[in-house]
C-alpha cells in the first residue's frame, strides 16, 4: 500500500510538473507565435494603407508625412532661401520616405511638389502645425522627434537664424510642447555642435570626411554628401527608435557638416 501511494504521489508530481512547465511553455510559445503572426499581418496592412497615400497629392498632403513636409518647407525657407546644405538634407529625407513606397519616383515627385508649394506660403505655418498636432493625437514622442528633425535641419548650416527660431517656436507651440522642452532639445544639439567646433582642426576635418588635402573640392563634396546620406537622422527609422538614435545621428551629421564647412572655408 505504501509503495502504491509512493508511485501515486510520484505520478501526480510528474503530471503537475508537466502542466506547470511543458504545457505552460507550449501555451507561451503559441501566444508568442500568434503575436508574431498578428504583427506581420499588421505590417502588411500598414504598408498597404501607407502606399495608398501616393495615389494622389491631395491625399498625401493631408497625411502625417505630407503635413510634416509642409513644416520642413516653412523652416527651410524661413530666412528667405533654402541653403545648399538644407537642400542636401531635404533631398535625402525625400529618398528615405519614398523608398518605403512601391511607387518610389511618383512619391518623391509628390513630396517635391508639396515642399515647393508650401515653401512659398509664409502665412499658414500655424494652421499646418495645428493639422499635424491633430494627426499625432496624444502621442508625446512623435512631436519631439519631428521637432528634433526640424531643429537639425535649421542647424545644418551652423546656426539657427532668428527667423528660423521664430518659425520653430510657432510650430512647437501648436504641437503642445513647452518652451522648456524646445530649449532642452535645442541646447543639446547646440552643445554637440559647439564641442565639435571648438576641437576640430583642419587636419581633423580631412580625417572626419576621409579625404586627402590634395583632393579637389568636387571630390570632397561628393564624399561629404555620401557620408551625410549614410549617417543623417532618418525620419522614417526614427519612429521606432528612442531619443538616443536622433541624438547620435544628429551628432554625426553635425560633425560632417563642421568638417565640410571648415574645409570649404579654407579653400575659398
Amino acid at each position: 500500500m505504501l509503495k502504491f501511494k509512493k508511485w501515486l504521489y510520484l505520478a501526480l508530481t510528474l503530471v503537475a510538473l508537466y502542466y506547470i512547465f511543458i504545457v505552460n511553455i507550449l501555451v507561451t510559445l503559441s501566444i508568442l507565435a500568434s503575436l508574431f503572426i498578428a504583427f506581420q499581418v499588421y505590417k502588411v496592412y500598414a504598408r498597404r494603407k501607407l502606399n495608398k497615400l501616393s495615389s494622389s497629392k491631395e491625399l498625401f498632403r493631408e497625411s502625417e508625412l505630407g503635413v510634416f513636409i509642409a513644416l520642413v518647407a516653412k523652416v527651410a525657407k524661413a530666412d528667405g532661401r533654402v541653403s545648399e546644405l538644407e537642400a542636401q538634407l531635404i533631398a535625402i529625407m525625400f529618398d528615405d520616405i519614398s523608398k518605403v513606397f512601391i511607387e518610389k519616383d511618383k512619391t518623391r515627385n509628390i513630396l517635391k511638389e508639396i515642399f515647393n508649394e508650401e515653401k512659398e506660403k509664409t502665412d499658414n505655418t500655424k494652421e499646418v502645425a495645428q493639422s499635424l498636432n491633430k494627426l499625432l493625437g496624444r502621442s508625446r514622442l512623435k512631436p519631439k522627434k519631428f521637432v528634433s528633425f526640424l531643429i537639425q535641419l535649421a542647424l545644418i548650416d551652423s546656426s539657427i537664424s532668428s527667423a528660423e527660431d521664430k518659425v520653430l517656436r510657432e510650430i512647437v507651440n501648436e504641437l503642445n510642447m513647452t518652451t522648456d522642452e524646445y530649449n532642452q532639445i535645442l541646447n543639446k544639439f547646440n552643445s554637440m555642435r559647439q564641442n565639435k567646433q571648438e576641437s576640430m582642426s583642419l587636419s581633423e576635418a580631412y580625417k572626419v570626411l576621409g579625404v586627402n588635402e590634395g583632393d579637389d573640392m568636387n571630390t570632397i563634396k561628393k564624399t561629404y554628401r555620401g557620408l551625410v546620406r549614410k549617417y543623417h537622422p532618418d525620419i522614417i527609422k526614427s519612429q521606432d527608435k528612442d531619443d538616443a538614435y536622433m541624438e547620435e545621428a544628429t551628432a554625426k551629421t553635425q560633425q560632417l557638416n563642421q568638417a565640410y564647412q571648415l574645409i570649404k572655408k579654407m579653400r575659398n
